[in-house]
């Protein structure tokens, strides 16, 4: 039986390198390797599987409407995702190979959830503002499955508090009127009292504590309290729950899109630069989530912008930018994926290096 892959073994695959080892670790119960013999199919036109496909030995053999070729492990070309669609209807093994499956859906939140990361940290960093606390903030599962729209709205609303070593924060019992961020030094977390009570744990750089109780609606279940000086963002219990609730995003049928673009609106393709010269809209402009708002300069604050990506999770995070640096957005519903093969095909019809954005919004072939 094939044994499962460790992270490092996947991080020279596009464009699983794109993401973190922590987002990778999400995807280790997709990462068992599956043999396909010589001759056997991988997949066939119209099977539906959700699935986006790497080659990891062998080789393949693929077929679409534009041709057959072939794929070998290892080459700079067998190093990219293969998924089924309109361009790419079957492929099979022309010799003993290995390849490793995982979920569309899941890979596309992973690498929305990067990009969207990215920007919030360069946000802060432009800004003179140390970011360590975040990027350990980001990690924590719970914050995993927060918009990163909320996370940064969450920001403005933490108040920072600076405390000597032995300051209590929390006390067991307690109710729960807010939580904590540790943003410098080290706390302890404490349970039991009098002569019951017990360290389980130490708190470092980065560590929310406290959101239990806010939950739950229960008492603190723990005492905490810092053992250095440090600092402490707070954060109140209406804004926390408010941190949780998925914001809505402005988004459109394709046929409302392609009526904007003839009042003058414009596609912003929010994909990764190798994603986008493999097929992108007429005209649209390749500007990558994580990018987005270093680009933003180069856009017309007059003009409406369409945002587009596979699964419109990213797209989604690139209207709430927009839309922050007073930009009229809006995002394709579904995104690429919602669309049928027949108007997938005529959606993406150019490749290559495409347009490029000038001052005042003016849009150029790069080139």
């Amino acid at each position: 039986m094939n044994k499962p892959l460790h992270v490092d073994q996947i991080s020279h695959l596009f464009p699983l390198n794109a993401l973190a080892p922590r987002q990778l670790q999400q995807l280790r119960d997709q990462l068992t390797p599956r043999a396909l013999g010589r001759g056997e199919a991988l997949f066939e036109a119209g099977a539906g599987v959700n699935a986006t496909y790497f080659l990891l030995k062998g080789a393949l053999a693929l077929h679409g409407p534009g041709g057959d070729r072939s794929l070998v492990a290892e080459s700079p070309e067998g190093r990219r995702a293969l998924v089924p669609g309109a361009s790419l209807q079957s492929a099979h093994a022309t010799e003993d190979s290995s390849v490793l499956m995982i979920d569309s859906r899941a890979l596309d939140r992973l690498l929305s959830r990067q990009q969207a990361d990215a920007d919030l940290l360069l946000e802060l960093a432009s800004t003179g503002e140390l970011t360590d606390w975040l990027e350990e903030l980001l990690d924590n599962p719970l914050f995993a499955k927060v918009p990163v729209e909320n996370v940064r709205q969450m920001l403005g609303r933490l108040h920072e508090i600076e405390l000597p070593a032995g300051y209590v924060l929390l006390r067991e019992g307690d109710a729960g009127d807010c939580c904590y961020f540790l943003k410098r030094g080290r706390a302890e977390v404490i349970t039991g009292l009098g002569g019951n009570r017990q360290v389980v744990a130490e708190l470092a750089v980065g560590a929310c504590f406290g959101e239990e109780a806010l939950l739950s609606d229960a008492p603190r279940n723990a005492t905490v309290s810092l053992i250095e000086d440090g600092a402490v963002l707070r954060l109140a219990r209406q804004d926390f729950l408010a941190l949780l609730q998925a914001p809505v995003v402005a988004e459109v049928e394709l046929d409302e899109a392609e009526a904007l673009l003839e009042q003058g609106a414009q596609w912003l393709d929010v994909r990764l630069t190798d994603e986008y010269e493999r097929g992108h809209a007429a005209q649209a402009l390749n500007m990558p989530l994580h990018l987005l708002r270093l680009k933003t300069r180069l856009l017309a604050p007059e003009r409406v912008y369409l945002c587009y990506c596979d699964s419109g999770k990213r797209s989604a995070n690139g209207v709430f930018l927009l839309a922050q640096l007073g930009f009229r957005a809006y995002g394709l519903r579904g995104g690429l994926n919602a669309l049928s093969c027949e108007r997938l095909d005529r959606f993406l019809c150019e490749q290559g290096s495409g347009y490029l954005a000038r001052s005042g919004g003016r849009t150029e072939r790069s080139g």
